[in-house]
C-alpha cells in the first residue's frame, strides 16, 4: 500500500549527476574548475552571464540602475563579450570543463529534517527557456558580492546604480551613461573611478562623507591630476531629473557631527550616480544548504565558516572568493581569489579521491594563506553614510524601492501605503513595541512592512534595512539576524520554473498534500454531500446545529478544521 498523499516518486526528475559543480565563473570559480579537472575530476562550471535583460531590469544580480544599452538584449553579442572579457572561460573549456553560460542557480536542496525524498543534494538551474535539476557530489560556491545600497532623496530614479553593476556593464561594453558621480572613496570607490575613466567616461565627482578621503593617496592624486574632483565631508542632498532619470546631483557639506551646513549646496550635472560604499558577500545558496554563517564586519557581513580547504559546515560544499568575505586585498587584486579557488578545487578533488594527499598538502603549502584577510570593520562607515542621509533627507525617503516603504513606515512597522490598510492598532505599533517582545529581526519586519519582498529580492535594501533597524534599536548591526532565504533565489517566470505539466501521480489527491492527517478527511473516502453538513463554529467550539465540531468536521469532504 502506498499513501496517495506521499511525495514519494512525485519529485521532478534529476537531469544529470556531476562529481563537482562550481557556481560562479569569476577568478575563484575558474581557478577551482581548472585545478579539479586537471586532477581528473568531471567539472561543471556555471555562470549566469550573459544575463537575461529582464533580470537586469529588476537589478538582479547587481544594481544596474537602468543604465543598460539596447545591446544588452542581443544575446549572441553578449555571449561573445562575456567570453572576450573572461579569458579563463576559454581555458576552462579547452581543459575539459563543462562550461554552462547564461545559466542561473535558483535553488539548492538537500535532505534534512523536513525533506527525505532526494537521492542526493541537487541544484535548481535555469536559463531563459527552462529549468532543471542537477545532482552533485561536491559543490563550490563562488558567487561573489553585491553592492551595499543606502538611499537618499531621488535614489529611485533611473541612473542610480552600484559599483558592481557599473563594472559589469562597462566590462561588457553596454553601459549607457556618460557623466558619473561616485559615492564613496576607499579602494572600491577609487577603483570604480579609475575603471570609469579607462572606459572613456567622465567622472565629475568622488564624494566622501568623512573628512578624510579613504584609500591610496597616490591613486587619489592620480585621479585628481586627470580632472576628478573630490568632495570630502559631503553627502547627497538630492538626485534630480525631470524625466524620471538622473540629470544632476546636489551635494551638501557636513559638519563634524554629520549635520548639513545650510548654504553649502553644490549642484553637479551628471547622468549616473554610482554607489561605491562597499560590498556584501552573496551567501544565499550557502544559507539554503545550511552552511554556518557568522557576522564579520571586517569581511563585509555574514560569511561562511570554512576549514583549511575552504570547506563549509554543509557536507561536500566549499566556498571561495568574495562570498567568503570582502577585504581590500580582494578588491585590489583578483590573485587572492584565484588562490582561494585553487585551494577549494584541490580540496574537492582530494575529498573525491582524485588526488594524492601528500601532493595536495604540498600545493596548499605553496599557496600559503589564501583565506579571508580581515581589514577594517565597515559597518561603522556605512552607518556614517546612513546618519548623514537621514539628517539631510529625512524619514520620507524610501528604505525599500520595490514595495515603496519609507523610513518612517519602517520605524512605525506599518504596512505599505498601497494596501490602504490602516487601524488604530497598527498606528500604535512601532519598533519600540516590537522591542518589548524580543530582539528585532529582518524576517519579522519583512512580513509586517513588506520591506525586502519585491522583485529585487532585497538586494537593494537588505543592508540599509539592517543598519536602520540597528540605528533605531540602539544595538550593533551584528545583532540584527540575516534574513532567511528561500528558493527561487533568482526571480523566475512560472513558465521557466516549471515548464512541464504536473504528472498524474501529483494531480491525483493533490488536495491532501495541504492537509494535516489528524484534521483532514480525504474527499475520495467520503460519500457525504457537503451541502448537508455545513458547520458554523460557535465560540465554545460547538457546532450550531448539534453535535461536536470534530464530529461535524469529519463529515465534511475535503475540508479541514478551522
Amino acid at each position: 500500500m502506498i499513501d496517495p498523499s506521499s511525495v514519494v516518486g512525485k519529485a521532478p526528475p534529476i537531469e544529470r549527476r556531476v562529481p563537482f559543480v562550481v557556481v560562479g565563473a569569476g577568478a575563484a570559480g575558474v581557478a577551482a574548475a581548472l585545478e579539479a579537472v586537471r586532477a581528473g575530476v568531471e567539472v561543471m562550471l556555471i555562470d549566469e552571464n550573459p544575463l537575461d535583460p529582464d533580470l537586469m531590469a529588476m537589478d538582479v544580480p547587481h544594481y544596474f540602475g537602468q543604465r543598460m544599452s539596447l545591446s544588452a538584449r542581443n544575446r549572441a553579442l553578449m555571449l561573445e563579450r562575456v567570453i572576450e572579457a573572461n579569458p579563463g572561460l576559454g581555458r576552462a573549456d579547452e581543459a575539459g570543463v563543462d562550461v554552462q553560460l547564461g545559466v542561473s542557480v535558483w535553488g539548492a536542496f538537500r535532505n534534512g529534517p523536513t525533506q527525505r525524498e532526494l537521492a542526493g543534494p541537487v541544484l535548481g538551474l535555469a536559463n531563459e527557456e527552462r529549468s532543471w535539476l542537477v545532482r552533485y557530489d561536491r559543490l563550490l560556491i563562488a558567487a561573489g558580492t553585491r553592492d551595499v545600497v543606502l538611499g537618499f532623496p531621488g535614489w529611485q530614479k533611473a541612473g542610480v546604480m552600484g559599483a558592481n553593476g557599473l563594472a559589469s556593464l562597462t566590462r561588457h561594453r553596454v553601459f549607457a551613461g556618460r557623466q558619473l558621480a561616485v559615492l564613496g572613496s576607499g579602494p572600491l570607490g577609487l577603483q570604480t573611478a579609475r575603471q570609469a575613466l579607462e572606459a572613456g567616461l567622465e567622472v565629475v565627482a568622488v564624494v566622501e562623507v568623512t573628512a578624510e578621503l579613504r584609500g591610496d593617496p597616490v591613486e587619489t592624486r592620480r585621479l585628481a591630476d586627470q580632472g576628478v574632483r573630490f568632495y570630502p565631508s559631503h553627502t547627497v542632498q538630492e538626485a534630480s531629473g525631470r524625466t524620471g532619470e538622473v540629470e544632476s546631483v546636489t551635494l551638501i557639506r557636513l559638519d563634524a557631527d554629520l549635520a548639513p551646513i545650510a548654504g553649502s549646496e553644490t549642484e553637479i550635472a551628471c547622468d549616473t550616480i554610482c554607489l561605491a560604499l562597499g560590498l556584501a558577500p552573496n551567501v544565499e545558496l550557502l544559507a539554503l544548504l545550511g552552511a554556518t554563517l557568522r557576522f564579520r564586519s571586517d569581511l563585509g557581513g555574514f560569511v561562511p565558516e570554512t576549514d583549511g580547504w575552504l570547506g563549509t559546515s554543509a557536507p561536500g560544499v566549499f566556498a571561495a572568493g568574495d562570498c567568503t568575505g570582502v577585504h581590500e586585498a580582494l578588491v585590489a587584486d583578483d590573485g587572492v581569489a584565484r588562490g582561494q579557488g585553487r585551494l577549494a578545487g584541490l580540496g574537492a578533488a582530494l575529498s573525491l579521491g582524485a588526488v594524492d594527499r601528500a601532493r595536495a598538502e604540498a600545493v596548499r603549502t605553496e599557496l600559503g594563506g589564501v583565506g579571508a584577510r580581515p581589514s577594517e570593520p565597515v559597518h561603522a562607515y556605512w552607518r556614517h553614510w546612513l546618519r548623514s542621509s537621514i539628517r539631510v533627507g529625512g524619514l520620507e525617503v524610501y528604505a525599500c524601492q520595490c514595495e515603496e516603504v519609507t523610513r518612517r513606515e519602517l520605524i512605525g512597522v506599518q504596512p505599505p501605503r498601497y494596501l490602504g490598510w490602516h487601524s488604530a492598532g497598527m498606528s500604535a505599533r512601532g519598533l519600540g513595541t516590537l522591542l518589548r517582545d524580543g530582539p528585532i529581526n529582518q524576517d519579522q519586519i519583512k512580513r509586517l512592512t513588506r520591506a525586502g519582498m519585491g522583485p529585487c529580492q532585497g538586494r537593494r535594501c537588505r543592508e540599509q534595512v539592517a543598519l536602520f533597524l540597528a540605528e533605531e534599536a540602539g544595538v550593533p548591526v551584528g545583532q540584527i539576524p540575516l534574513p532567511s532565504f528561500r528558493a527561487p533565489v533568482r526571480p523566475l517566470s512560472l513558465q521557466v520554473l516549471w515548464p512541464r505539466d504536473e504528472p498524474e501521480a501529483a494531480r491525483d489527491h493533490w488536495v491532501s498534500w495541504f492537509g494535516i492527517p489528524t484534521q483532514f478527511t480525504p474527499h475520495w473516502t467520503s460519500h457525504v454531500d457537503a451541502s448537508e453538513t455545513t458547520v458554523f463554529m460557535g465560540l465554545g467550539g460547538e457546532s450550531q446545529h448539534g453535535g461536536s465540531s470534530v464530529e461535524k468536521q469529519r463529515e465534511l469532504p475535503g475540508t479541514g478544521r478551522g
